[in-house]
């Protein structure tokens, strides 16, 4: 017997389902990627944080939960720029001293959005962070 290949829309269903998942933030700090499409980079930009005991993302400045919607005003540590996918982790993961990432997990969701970031810059659409 044949199995058929999945659908587009159950992987899209099982990935938005795992995105509502519970994660353990990086003490280390996030990343807000963007597009420079002038330049032909994927941008990260770095933020350090702390977690509170309840394990939301807060402010060091100002000890105040980082809001997961809307603009937040604050200076990145440091931005990371690629051609790539492949670029801009080797940048992170291997180049950059302290590497700004203490999770595994966080690693692999940073390659996920690096590649959907690529090609969203090789295809001209729109790229938004999940």
């Amino acid at each position: 017997m044949v199995q058929s290949s999945p659908q587009a829309t159950d992987l899209a269903a099982l990935d938005d389902q795992l995105s509502k998942r519970f994660i353990d933030l990086d003490p280390d700090g996030y990343f807000i990627i963007f597009l420079n499409r002038e330049a032909g980079l994927i941008c990260a930009a770095h933020y350090t944080n702390t977690i509170s005991e309840k394990g939301l993302a807060l402010d060091p400045e100002t000890g105040k939960p980082i809001p997961v919607r809307g603009k937040v005003q604050r200076t990145p540590t440091a931005t990371f720029t690629g051609r790539t996918a492949k670029e801009l982790g080797m940048k992170i993961t291997e180049q950059a001293q302290p590497c700004p990432l203490s999770r595994l997990d966080h690693a692999l969701y940073l390659g996920r959005e690096f590649v959907r970031a690529e090609l969203a810059l090789i295809q001209g659409t729109d790229y938004i962070q999940d």
